[in-house]
């Protein structure tokens, strides 16, 4: 079936355009893309109206809590939410229990995934063996089993030693390493980032530094190694200029940051408000901006929603005890919008982030609004405003920081290889 997409505003992260046109769709690939009059052809024809097209969400970094705790969030209840806010592609993280360590979890996630997910969807491996930073995981088996790329997420491999021969072994296979830059002796029993505020709440807190120090370290042994590496999450000013020296230096390196860090600052936690919780923790207000015009100027690469669902039991408890977490797949991008509303980006810039440069980290056809690219579409309406109602959401668990928040940006649509997987009622 051939499928025009007419009188839309095209979003083109690749070539940083955003003007009207039309998009023709055929067995799942993008044929034409046409700027100014209605393209004559046969086709079934769906009117854009002026609304938003742009190739569909990447998003690196969601845990589906399949092995062990499917109470959370499923591949099914993770897929629909994903497809509800625009994600075509979800690259799952490794940190499941039991970890996704071995080439047998690694399949059982990716069977789940396919029976259930609805969506693309890549896995990532831990780089060590249950993630407990001791020994190295079977990382070619992994590759060779589908593992895109391979993390211990947040458990930070601290043996310097041992990690250098992860990063070695990576570099030989030519695998991606990603990695969560918190020191952990100085992050260890932390809650808040460390400040007057965390002080005025009595919270334990982490400095900022604990990032920059971890950074700093893990570009060491990129250089020593030239692993390919991805920093998970930059959300401090104090990093920011490690990461340039890096880049500047031709290290082969790239970052991400999280929507939550990018639109939210420490003093959403006031009232010990849980739901706010993450890891790292959220920090000041100027480093929320910083990592912001770091996005803004291509520093930062990739924007991920950072997806941790976390049950009711979990997070109703003191500060201190709640877990850390966040769901994202249905407000990432909502939440996104408000750095095009506040004027800190343009369109084609955010989804060079959210979208362009996660598949070019991983080496995807999608991403692009091209003849060739897989018709994996978003059509949103990036003005309509809601309210966000956390009981509506797709997702298992409901541990959003947007409940109740007066939101802009609707997902109308969601394509996946040229069929409706999403649309709005």
């Amino acid at each position: 079936m051939t499928i025009a997409f007419i009188n839309a505003r095209l979003i083109d992260p690749e070539n940083g355009t955003d003007k009207l046109g039309s998009v023709v769709v055929q067995d799942g690939i993008i044929t034409e893309v046409v700027y100014g009059d209605n393209p004559h052809i046969q086709a079934e024809v769906i009117d854009c109206a002026g609304k938003c097209l742009a190739p569909g969400i990447i998003d690196i970094g969601v845990k589906v809590c399949e092995p062990g705790e499917r109470h959370k969030e499923s591949f099914a209840s993770a897929g629909r939410a994903a497809a509800a806010g625009g994600v075509t592609t979800m690259v799952i993280r490794p940190d499941t229990k039991p970890a996704i360590d071995s080439p047998e979890t690694l399949h059982f996630a990716h069977s789940r995934a396919v029976e259930d997910a609805g969506v693309n969807v890549h896995l990532m491996a831990a780089l060590t063996v249950g993630r407990n930073g001791r020994e190295m995981a079977e990382i070619g088996f992994l590759q060779d089993a589908g593992a895109v790329a391979f993390s211990d997420a947040d458990s930070v491999i601290a043996d310097n030693k041992i990690f250098g021969r992860c990063l070695t072994y990576a570099k030989g296979l030519n695998a991606l390493v990603m990695g969560h830059i918190q020191e952990p002796s100085l992050s260890k029993g932390s809650a808040v980032t460390s400040g007057p505020f965390a002080t005025k709440l009595g919270l334990p807190g982490a400095s900022p530094m604990a990032e920059r120090i971890q950074l700093e370290r893990d570009m060491a042994l990129v250089e020593m190694t030239g692993v390919k590496y991805h920093v998970d999450q930059i959300s401090t000013a104090v990093a920011l200029p490690v990461l340039e020296r890096a880049k500047a230096a031709g290290l082969n390196v790239t970052a991400g940051a999280s929507i939550h860090h990018l639109t939210l600052n420490e003093l959403d936690i006031e009232g010990y408000r849980t739901f706010f919780k993450v890891k790292p923790p959220l920090r000041h207000e100027t480093d929320r901006v910083a990592t912001v015009d770091a996005v803004a100027s291509g520093l930062i690469d990739i924007i991920s929603s950072m997806h941790t669902p976390q049950d009711e039991e979990s997070k109703r408890l003191p500060f201190e005890e709640a877990a850390s977490g966040a769901v994202g797949l249905e407000t990432l991008l909502p939440a996104a919008m408000q750095l095009v509303h506040g004027d800190y980006m343009d369109m084609p810039t955010l989804w060079r982030a959210l979208s362009l440069n996660p598949a070019k980290l991983l080496g995807l056809a999608g991403g692009r609004l091209s003849k060739g690219a897989p018709a994996d579409l978003v059509l949103f309406d990036p003005d309509k405003p809601f309210v966000l109602d956390r009981t509506t959401l797709k997702s298992k668990s409901k541990n959003t920081p947007f409940d109740g928040r007066r939101m802009q940006g609707v997902v109308l649509r969601t394509i996946l290889a040229g069929q409706e997987i999403y649309k709005t009622e």
